[in-house]
């Protein structure tokens, strides 16, 4: 298992990091910050192709300001999930397997507060804007769909709050439109702990402070996409995982911490019961959005950013994007976690990012009929019991239960698994349980569903261990069980001499 190896303190480490191994390209070409930008992220994705760091933007040439696009994408076949890996310090050719193990074992540990550095410091201290000198279109911050109701300044930064008791301090990202110079728009999900937390300051009566970190460490954006438990501290998770404190530092204006290196600071209060027209913008389903409506409203009181600040930036859209590799990520450790605390005998799990966090896959070990004494209906209501409660319910709306010979993380595996295994007839292959909490934004949800977060759960059942008797369960014809070892080797050593590259 490769543990944590790198703590990498900054966006600008991060830049480093996957520019050494050729995962960034410069643009120096003046590139539009209105559609055409986002075009190009969007064009990235799509050949996972290096992360485009933009440093020439329309209107903004003389501002030093730079945008670095899909900051948390998929990479080509050498190193498919390096800025994953490098973000949570493994190396850059770590496996999904290991990266969820990372983040798993990691949760096992006590948390580790983060360490209040001084301002001098502070490198997101270098400028500080206040009052009539704030001024959000002072950066470049993108269009980044044809549609899009607006510049979305939040898609990859951390929204910070804490409740009125000082008791809890949540880490998230939801996304956040200019809506003028000193506003922005702001999407507030009741049942996510950001909305959680809003509520209890509306119960007080007072409008929430908040701060929206952009261009953070990189690990943040990770831990803030993880369904972590009402009550924690992402912050304390992360410095479990790396094993010392991250580095924060107080806001101007509000009663917040912030992290000290991060680029762009922006401070100030949601409104109490004030909203704005926020949208359309489109989201990890992968559809076209076409509706706006009305959104709470983030007053801005401060904003301190780096010299040149970079502002990272994620144009969401249909599978492979941020939205789907660290919702599917953290999730599944989560998940994992949780239930190898309750003691089942699960061997891994992952979202196949192509499914767009819909399709949640897990590996349970091969002899686990014979360990627990379970059918596998026994088995697959113990796993909906645990993950169709409390936040890991939110995006796993439809899940597949295989053994471990099946590699999860490799879609034309699971694709195989789910087609041979799972039996047509719904009491044997497929369970459905009642509506649990979920996301909103599925498409073939209804309204009424859409509106409670609530919706109907699938589990499928491609488990073979309890269908046949000792020794005779079916064998994975692959070249790996196929054939003798000698005569794999003898192909893997002739392969060239066959003619092949």
């Amino acid at each position: 298992m490769k543990q944590a190896v790198a703590h990498l303190k900054s966006l600008r480490e991060f830049i480093d990091a996957l520019t050494a191994i050729g995962e960034i390209q410069q643009i120096d070409t003046e590139v539009d910050w209105n559609m055409e930008l986002g075009a190009i992220i969007r064009r990235s994705y799509d050949l996972k192709a290096p992360a485009p760091l933009f440093t020439n933007i329309t209107d903004y040439q003389d501002s030093g300001f730079r945008v670095l696009g899909a900051p948390g994408a998929l990479s080509g076949p050498e190193h498919r999930l390096a800025r994953i890996a490098l973000a949570l310090g493994l190396p850059a050719d770590a496996s999904g397997q290991q990266i969820v193990e990372a983040l798993a074992d990691a949760r096992a540990k006590p948390g580790i507060p983060p360490v209040v550095v001084d301002r001098a410091d502070a490198p997101c201290k270098q400028n500080v804007k206040l009052g009539d000198e704030i001024d959000l279109f002072a950066f470049p911050t993108p269009k980044l769909h044809g549609n899009d109701g607006g510049r979305y300044i939040q898609t990859y930064g951390m929204n910070i709050v804490k409740t009125p008791d000082g008791s809890w301090t949540n880490w998230s990202i939801n996304r956040m439109m200019i809506h003028d110079r000193n506003t922005l728009a702001c999407l507030i999900p009741g049942p996510q702990h950001l909305g959680i937390i809003r509520s209890k300051w509306t119960e007080v009566g007072k409008p929430m402070p908040i701060a929206l970190a952009i261009g953070v460490e990189p690990g943040l954006p990770w831990v803030g996409g993880m369904p972590i438990p009402e009550g924690e501290d992402e912050t304390h998770f992360l410095g479990a995982l790396f094993g010392e404190g991250l580095e924060l530092v107080p806001a101007e204006t509000v009663d917040l911490l912030v992290p000290a290196t991060a680029e762009i600071v922006i401070e100030g209060h949601i409104a109490l019961d004030e909203t704005v027209m926020e949208g359309p913008f489109n989201e990890f389903p992968g559809y076209n959005a076409t509706e706006a409506s009305l959104k709470q409203v983030f007053h801005v009181s401060a904003i301190t950013y780096r010299d040149g600040a970079i502002q990272p930036t994620v144009a969401a859209g249909p599978p492979v994007e941020e939205d789907h590799t660290i919702i599917g990520t953290t999730s599944a450790a989560e998940i994992l976690y949780l239930l190898r605390q309750a003691g089942l005998p699960i061997s891994s799990a992952w979202y196949n990012f192509e499914a767009a966090v819909h399709w949640l896959t897990l590996a349970v070990k091969q002899d686990w009929h014979e360990t627990t004494g379970l059918g596998s209906h026994e088995l697959v209501d113990q796993i909906a019991k645990i993950i169709f409660t409390g936040k890991p319910s939110v995006n796993a709306p439809k899940i597949l239960v295989v053994e471990d010979d099946v590699d999860i993380t490799n879609l034309d595996e699971v694709v195989w698994a789910f087609a041979t295994r799972s039996h047509p007839d719904i009491d044997r292959g497929e369970f459905h349980y009642p509506p649990a909490i979920s996301d909103q934004l599925a498409v073939y949800l209804s309204p009424e569903e859409s509106h409670s977060f609530k919706a109907g759960k699938v589990i499928y059942n491609c488990l073979l261990a309890d269908h046949f008797p000792a020794g005779r369960r079916p064998i994975k014809g692959s070249f790996e069980n196929g054939w003798p070892e000698e005569i794999q080797q003898r192909v893997l050593d002739r392969w060239q001499e066959y003619g092949y590259r």
